[in-house]
């Protein structure tokens, strides 16, 4: 197994870890208020420093990583439910009107970038951390519809996959018994990078205030509460975006080390 392989499940498990254990437990109470104790530098009681409420950031990042987490993983799920269907059937389609329309309507949702539909859906619904899960997840879409439809086109023109036409199987017990199996490497690696990159856009949109809402920690609404302190206590925005750097890096370094792991043709490569 690749060094990047390790470091990037290390880091992502790390978090995952962090977010599952604040759903039990934190060192403080992340709602509780100690004015008293605003801004103080990490020490031994607050090993990350507290923030300008005197919340302990160690446990506001904890509850963060769950609220990131959980925004990206739905989001992500939304995106592979229905992007695949979705390029299986224009694969199944390729060359026809289904396939057109299908490939036609992901450009239409590419013309709009993740935060601007979730301007438009807060514009109707108010911001929250499911709209943003709304918004990220229909960013989703046609990303793994492009990659499903994309790897299964190469196997449509294959012989097993003339066998079974020949064998009277129809196009979608063909595409779910024999293309999506042998694409499901392929999805499991953009799973990943989508993954990592529903964790930076949720913290973007909660940066802007379109995510997550008070009380509900957030590992960007952390960033922008931190940003006119920088100069009088820095490690109020160092730990929360280091959060992000280490999470979205790992979860990029595991991608690629499935990716060289489980693509046949890099399996040798040094």
């Amino acid at each position: 197994m690749r060094p990047r392989l390790w470091i990037g499940l290390a880091l992502s498990a790390a978090a995952i870890l962090a977010a599952l254990l604040s759903l039990v437990w934190t060192p403080y109470d992340i709602a509780g208020l100690a004015i008293a104790e605003r801004l103080q530098p990490p020490s031994a009681a607050h090993w990350l420093g507290t923030d300008h409420f005197g919340r302990d950031i160690g446990a506001m990042l904890m509850a963060g990583a769950r609220t990131s987490i959980a925004v990206a993983l739905v989001a992500v799920g939304i995106g592979m439910g229905l992007g695949v269907p979705l390029g299986l059937l224009a694969a199944a389609r390729r060359g026809g009107l289904v396939d057109e329309a299908v490939m036609r309507g992901n450009d239409l949702i590419f013309a709009f970038p993740a935060l601007v539909i979730a301007i438009l859906i807060t514009a109707v619904f108010g911001p929250s951390a499911v709209n943003a899960i709304l918004a990220i997840g229909i960013f989703n879409i046609p990303v793994f519809t492009r990659v499903t439809r994309g790897g299964a086109l190469g196997l449509w023109t294959l012989d097993f996959i003339r066998a079974a036409e020949v064998a009277g199987k129809g196009a979608a017990r063909i595409s779910v018994e024999h293309v999506l199996p042998n694409i499901a490497s392929l999805l499991i690696v953009q799973g990943t990078i989508q993954f990592s990159l529903g964790i930076l856009a949720e913290a973007g949109l909660s940066y802007v205030g379109l995510g997550a809402q008070p009380p509900t920690a957030s590992w960007g609404r952390m960033l922008a509460e931190a940003q006119t302190m920088v100069t009088l206590a820095p490690h109020v925005a160092i730990f929360p975006g280091l959060a992000i750097v280490l999470t979205v890096l790992g979860l990029n370094l595991l991608g690629d080390g499935l990716r060289d792991r489980l693509d046949p043709r890099l399996r040798r490569l040094p």
